[in-house]
């Protein structure tokens, strides 16, 4: 009998992981979990015997795989898989895995959400401004852009998007005016919404001559990861631009150099964007029913790591 672990620190909704329990013990699995752990160790301990493993934003790094001996599958229930060790994954015969496309919805209303927060000056009393006819700009244009694509046309937005991985017309079928370069999409829309990778190519290239080209009032709003925003650079263009503001769906590692800038920067204290009871479960069930089609027909489409 397979055994398939939910290794969640941050659980799952309970519909979730009931959902999840009616797919593999319907295949004839043993479902087991591990949630609210406190250390690497548990994890650990926890991963020696199952053939496949659901997490969320757990670490699955070199130690996890390969205490794993009998892992066949990890699937990251999200569309991030940066905490997976994608290469342990490979020298161990594993298949990773993520779950794209079912935190989209939720993600993009998280964007609107401190969008509307941002922009009427955090309901303090203030006069605020209207998102109605301002320029947004999606910087990569995947399932969650255009969601953010979607929402900010119901607000009246003129949408642009720059995605090196998509053509013109493709982003233009899914809603957008394709624009040729992120330099581009900075320096003509007020508000950037991020949506980028991080990888060894993106980490940090978010950085202060970017940005600087953003009109007067121009707002960045992170719901992709920190490690691509270039903290120092951002630092200084704070200083240098009284006008700039910054949201984002986590708080950076040097939060307390913002503390100068109150009024025109906001931060979940935790990653929020997947935190919906809709998001939660459908990404749950699409990491349950991949590892049942995985084992029982060897599909690999979800597959992350070569």
């Amino acid at each position: 009998m397979a055994k398939v672990l939910i290794a969640t620190d941050k659980p799952f909704a309970s519909a979730a992981v009931e959902g999840v329990r009616k797919i593999i013990e319907t295949q004839g699995y043993e479902l087991l979990l591990l949630e609210k752990y406190t250390s690497q160790d548990e994890l650990i301990a926890a991963v020696a015997d199952v053939d496949a493993m659901i997490i969320r934003s757990d670490k699955a790094t070199k130690e996890v795989i390969d205490a794993a001996k009998n892992l066949k599958v990890i699937v990251r229930a999200g569309a991030g898989f940066d905490n997976i060790d994608l290469q342990a994954c490979t020298a161990n015969g594993v298949v990773a895995m993520n779950t794209p496309g079912q935190n989209s919805n939720a993600v993009a209303e998280l964007v609107f959400g401190m969008m509307v927060y941002v922009t009427r000056s955090f309901y303090n009393g203030k006069s605020g401004v209207e998102l109605k006819d301002k320029k947004i700009g999606i910087h990569a244009f995947g399932n969650v852009g255009q969601n953010v694509g979607r929402i900010a046309k119901g607000f009246g937005m003129e949408v642009y998007a720059y995605d090196p991985f998509m053509t013109d017309e493709q982003i233009k079928a899914a809603g957008a005016i394709p624009l040729s370069s992120a330099e581009d999409l900075y320096g003509m829309c007020d508000y950037v919404s991020l949506h980028i990778p991080a990888t060894a190519q993106t980490m940090k290239s978010i950085n202060y001559d970017l940005l600087n080209r953003m009109p007067k009032g121009g707002v960045l709003i992170n719901t992709a990861r920190k490690e691509v925003i270039d903290e120092e650079g951002i630092i200084q263009l704070m200083n240098d631009r009284p006008d700039f503001k910054y949201i984002s769906d986590i708080t950076p590692n040097n939060a307390a150099e913002y503390a100068p800038f109150e009024g025109r920067y906001f931060f979940t204290p935790k990653k929020m964007g997947a935190q919906t009871e809709e998001a939660n479960v459908n990404a749950g069930l699409a990491a349950a029913k991949q590892i049942v089609s995985f084992l029982e027909h060897g599909d690999t489409k979800f597959k992350v790591n070569k």
